[in-house]
């Protein structure tokens, strides 16, 4: 009876699938066979059915593997859902396609989308078999496949199983579909193109799909280059792709091999030298060629991540970071990016010299390398290792541009010297050291900020009061100071009055305008000493291209480290966040490279004048010291590269204080705390000077517009010394008033917007630092009495 039932059955869909082929001239009429005529009123519905069914089908792009790759060209990741590279017909060996014809589809050049033999010969065992196997042709393969990776790559697991349903109603119906779409491939497309699709789309093991990506997996060579046993072996593993992994089973594979050879022979594909030549032969396996999905495996996990991360924000890639993530992983991309292999070995070599991976006091160190004028990242690295997992020396946190950053200290000044140069102040302005009225928590003398120095929203509030020291030696109390020379010392209360000076509004809307933000990308605070002293947090990426926008002259881009991205077809994508707009005149630009290059020439400097580059290039820079030490930073440029380091633990508030790295102590007088000049400067000098190397030297523009052609001396870019120092204080009873910019009469107002004030005059000048008197003279670079707060 269960017989008799199954008979009706298989001969009704059968027969609809045979009597509508017979019409539509597909096979000849006197194949049908005369067993079918009992079913004819169900054969009939059947072929309504057929009808009925939808019947247009195209070759719609296959998901193929993306490519990042660095600027010279190496590939830094191949991102993918399904680790495909598509290549035309004509770069597929001649043996590779007659391997897949003969074990497939024998007679694929001779039949339509239907083969009648294979049919007929199915036939009886599908009556008698739970079953619909056989009688496939080598299209309607490629269709069901087709059908399972669309299902697949739109998430659809349901459908992606139907596709392949081989047993019950089910499973006849979906043949008839099936047909009917391979009907329609084969009246739109070639023989060739049909067989040029399927080699691009069917599974060779594993997550490998196409003969391109398989060649290269498992011999390191191309599809064109494929010899007749290579060829065979692959095309014996379409059948079952999960069990023929020649790696893990290599006498199978070989077995199944060999069955393919035999079939060429037959087909008179090869000869029967060629037959026992091959079948002699061993696999031959060498795969000189990986792809990995995931960044982790990259030699440079971190940047590739950025890479990523960076793409989910790009709409030419799709609506949704979701959409993106997916074209990225199936859209055959080539994203170039702007990464130097060269400058991220020279990053990583620096920063695990100085701050070993590891290190038993748990500190780490990261840099980023950025182009000014373009925005483009040019190399990033850290000396942790990329893990999930949790250890000393692990992470999966790329320190440069992830989370929230961390507070930059003193290397916030550079936007107040911008503020007071766009605002009439020189190099060589003057500004009064403030009185030291009141004690810090650590017993140094200090200067009391009240509200009356800041009010305002950026201000400080009711009977708040802001009480900053300066680091020692200190300046003497109502001494005066040039811009210039309070940026080389990095004296912190001579930069406070000055933000009061300019309006501390005034000095954030120039922070803010240069790109500074919280690394989750919210505003920083607009307190005092967020403002002043950087106690607000930022990343390296954020802060080296700050920086960057004055080594160009003022032109400020986004930061972003891709240079273009092409499709699968050739056709370059819109890419966006990579605006260039000029945000300061080049005069300001130029005086504030002046300034900022004392850091480093200044013996008094913050960096000991021990910072200075090789092959006497110019450079500027400014180090950034928290805190209890718990962040330093030096980010410094060139004309060519600006370059921020940055020397924490992760969590960002542990203190450095007596830290022993790589066999070296670094501590200070008055506390132990380690200081930005003594450990972030020296790895940005070893990295600067390794990634410059066999560059052309180039010089800073001039105040005037030109541009040296050599190394300008000494005495036009150090800045001259008009205080002295003292080693002790008695705090005046009083506070200082507030002191005018310089020694002109008219003095910037606060207000919300800076006005364009009359440049002062510039005050007298000697020629070289004033000689302080044997009990005055500070010990070489700088040195310490008590906790640092918010210095250089």
């Amino acid at each position: 009876m269960r017989v008799a039932t199954r008979l009706g059955t298989v001969l009704s869909l059968l027969g609809a699938l045979i009597a509508t082929a017979v019409a539509m001239g597909l096979i000849a009429a006197c194949l049908a066979l005369p067993a079918l005529g009992a079913a004819g009123q169900a054969t009939n519905g059947s072929i309504k059915l057929f009808n009925e069914m939808p019947g247009s089908f195209a070759m719609n792009p296959l998901a193929q593997q993306s490519k990042i790759l660095a600027a010279d060209g190496s590939v830094l990741a191949t991102p993918f859902s399904q680790n495909r590279i598509v290549v035309p017909f004509d770069k597929i060996s001649k043996p590779m396609k007659q391997a897949q014809v003969a074990i497939e589809d024998e007679r694929f050049y001779e039949h339509g989308a239907l083969d009648s033999k294979g049919l007929a010969r199915a036939i009886t065992s599908n009556i008698f078999s739970n079953g619909t196997q056989g009688a496939s042709t080598l299209t309607q393969q490629y269709v069901k496949i087709a059908l399972q990776n669309q299902a697949l790559n739109s998430g659809d697991t349901q459908a992606a199983k139907e596709a392949v349903s081989r047993t019950g109603m089910e499973g006849y119906v979906r043949k008839l579909q099936q047909l009917k779409y391979a009907v329609s491939l084969e009246q739109k497309y070639t023989k060739d193109q049909i067989l040029d699709g399927y080699l691009n789309l069917v599974p060779y093991g594993g997550n490998i799909y196409g003969v391109e990506a398989a060649a290269l997996t498992y011999f390191g060579v191309h599809a064109s280059q494929l010899t007749v046993p290579q060829a065979a072996m692959m095309a014996g593993i379409v059948n079952e792709p999960g069990l023929l992994n020649p790696f893990v089973r290599p006498k199978l594979v070989l077995d199944r091999r060999n069955v393919v050879l035999q079939k060429m022979y037959q087909q008179k594909m090869i000869t029967r030298k060629q037959l026992i030549k091959a079948q002699n032969s061993p696999l031959g396996l060498h795969p000189t060629q990986t792809s990995s999905n995931s960044c982790a495996d990259s030699k440079y996990p971190y940047f590739c991540y950025y890479v990523i991360n960076w793409l989910e924000t790009q709409p030419s890639l799709g609506k949704t970071p979701k959409e993106r993530l997916a074209t990225l992983q199936s859209g055959g991309l080539t994203i170039r990016t702007s990464f130097s292999p060269k400058i991220a070995d020279v990053i990583n070599k620096e920063v695990r010299a100085k701050v070993p991976q590891g290190n038993s006091a748990g500190i780490d160190s990261a840099a980023v390398v950025v182009q000014p004028g373009t925005g483009l990242v040019l190399g990033s690295g850290q000396n942790t290792k990329y893990s999930n997992s949790s250890g000393r020396g692990l992470n999966a946190s790329d320190f440069t541009v992830s989370g929230r950053g961390y507070p930059y200290g003193s290397t916030a000044k550079l936007f107040a010297v911008i503020t007071a140069l766009e605002n009439g102040y020189t190099p060589d302005s003057t500004i009064t050291v403030p009185s030291y009225d009141a004690k810090s928590s650590a017993g140094a003398n200090a200067h009391a900020f009240t509200s009356e120095d800041f009010p305002g929203k950026c201000g400080l509030g009711g009977s708040e009061v802001w009480t900053l020291p300066n680091d020692a030696p200190q300046p003497r109390a109502g001494s005066k100071m040039t811009l210039a020379n309070a940026t080389a010392q990095s004296v912190n209360t001579v930069f406070a009055h000055l933000v009061s000076t300019l309006g501390a509004c005034n000095v954030l809307n120039t922070t803010t305008k240069f790109g500074i933000r919280d690394g989750n990308g919210n505003p920083i605070e607009a307190g005092p000493s967020s403002i002043t002293l950087g106690t607000s947090n930022t990343t390296p990426l954020d802060l080296a291209n700050a920086y960057a926008t004055v080594a160009s002259g003022g032109v400020y881009c986004e930061p972003h480290p891709v240079v273009s991205i092409t499709d699968g077809n050739g056709k370059k994508l819109k890419l966006t966040g990579t605006k260039c707009k000029r945000i300061m005149n080049k005069k300001v630009a130029a005086e504030t490279t002046q300034i900022f290059e004392t850091v480093l020439t200044s013996p008094y400097g913050t960096t000991g004048g021990k910072t200075l580059l090789a092959g006497n290039r110019q450079a500027a820079g400014k180090t950034g010291t928290n805190d209890r030490s718990t962040n330093i930073w030096f980010v410094g440029y060139t004309p060519q590269m600006a370059t921020a380091v940055w020397v924490g633990h992760a969590n960002g508030f542990s203190e450095m204080r007596n830290v022993t790295l790589a066999g070296h102590l670094y501590t200070s007088p008055g506390g132990g705390y380690v200081f930005a000049g003594d450990l972030a400067a020296p790895i940005w000098k070893g990295i600067m000077d390794g990634a410059l190397k066999g560059q052309k030297v180039k010089y800073f523009p001039l105040p005037d517009g030109s541009t040296p052609t050599t190394a300008p001396s000494p005495s036009t870019t150090a800045r001259t010394y008009t205080y002295t120092y003292t080693s002790t204080y008695s705090p005046p009873a009083t506070t200082t008033t507030t002191q005018p910019p310089s020694t002109s009469t008219t003095q910037p107002p606060k207000t919300t917007e800076p006005p364009k004030s009359t440049e002062p005059p510039k005050p007298t000048m000697t020629t070289q630092p004033p000689q302080p008197t044997k009990t005055q003279t500070p010990p070489p670079g700088r040195s310490h009495t008590g906790p640092p707060r918010h210095v250089g």
